[in-house]
């Protein structure tokens, strides 16, 4: 089993890697963990109140919960746990030490990705998983057609060439 680390701004988009990651390894089965970076205020309050982020669990739509749970449903045998998770600090040596809690295996991004901050402190996670150290893949979102589109693509496909002819 590979922990592959993904980071995310939560956008519904992100959860398509589980497709992109069961179809590239098909024989592997995977613990997915989903990550956003904040850097560490400056402010006492701030850094007392760590322990107590539960308002950064606010950031994560309903939605996305249940498409988290869809895709770990549709891949069943292949996905052993997703879990979320927040990192918190902006050294590369401290994100080496998360990576290393968790056991990580390689870091996924999804082809295009794009970062967009959900909070003012967000850190745009390439900017440590690039120095971290730790394999770094990136995947296309390969969706596979259902047999009917492969059909009608098919069909579409020949009318093209004979109106072109």
């Amino acid at each position: 089993m590979k922990t592959i680390l993904v980071p995310t701004d939560f956008k519904l988009g992100s959860i398509n890697i589980i497709d992109a990651l069961v179809q590239n390894q098909p024989t592997e089965t995977f613990h997915i963990i989903f990550v956003h970076a904040f850097k560490l205020s400056d402010s006492i309050t701030d850094m007392l109140m760590l322990s107590r982020r539960s308002r950064d669990y606010e950031n994560i739509s309903d939605e996305f919960y249940q498409q988290l749970n869809q895709a770990k449903a549709k891949h069943a045998g292949r996905i052993e746990a997703i879990g979320l998770e927040y990192f918190y600090g902006s050294t590369v040596a401290a994100f080496k030490n998360f990576i290393e809690a968790f056991d990580v295996d390689c870091i996924a991004y999804l082809g295009g990705y794009n970062f967009t901050p959900i909070n003012k402190y967000s850190i745009d996670p390439k900017f440590l998983t690039g120095r971290a150290g730790c394999p770094v893949i990136e995947l296309t979102s390969a969706t596979p057609l259902a047999t009917e589109n492969l059909i009608d693509t098919k069909i579409q496909e020949t009318q093209l060439q004979e109106a072109s002819a």
